[in-house]
């Protein structure tokens, strides 16, 4: 597959970027949320995972790749507010189209 010339699926964005009305949804929702530091570090990710990253193959329905960072790209936060650094992304593709995630491992 190549990933070099997938769109970047919108509709999933707001979701692991903070303070959006999304991301507090899924907080309430959830309990907890995995979120980029802002869309600059999520994009920096997204085209790390294009030139380096790791295919993870299908997992739960969608074709995955990832990338260990050195440096944290985001944290997980509770609803109690505390934070936990993230240093893995992922990129899920489906139709042509990706977003990433950041987390703390692969998905499995």
């Amino acid at each position: 597959m190549d990933i070099q010339h997938l769109t970047l699926d919108e509709r999933h964005v707001a979701k692991h970027l903070p303070h959006t009305v999304e991301s507090e949804r899924l907080l309430r929702k959830e309990g907890m949320i995995h979120v980029f530091y802002d869309r600059a570090t999520m994009l920096m990710v997204a085209e790390t995972i294009k030139q380096h990253g790791e295919y993870l193959g299908e997992v739960r329905g969608h074709v995955r790749w990832g990338y260990h960072f050195a440096n944290s790209i985001g944290y997980r936060l509770d609803a109690m507010g505390h934070q936990f650094p993230l240093y893995y992304g992922e990129m899920k593709i489906s139709g042509g189209k990706y977003h990433v995630i950041p987390r703390t491992k692969p998905s499995q």
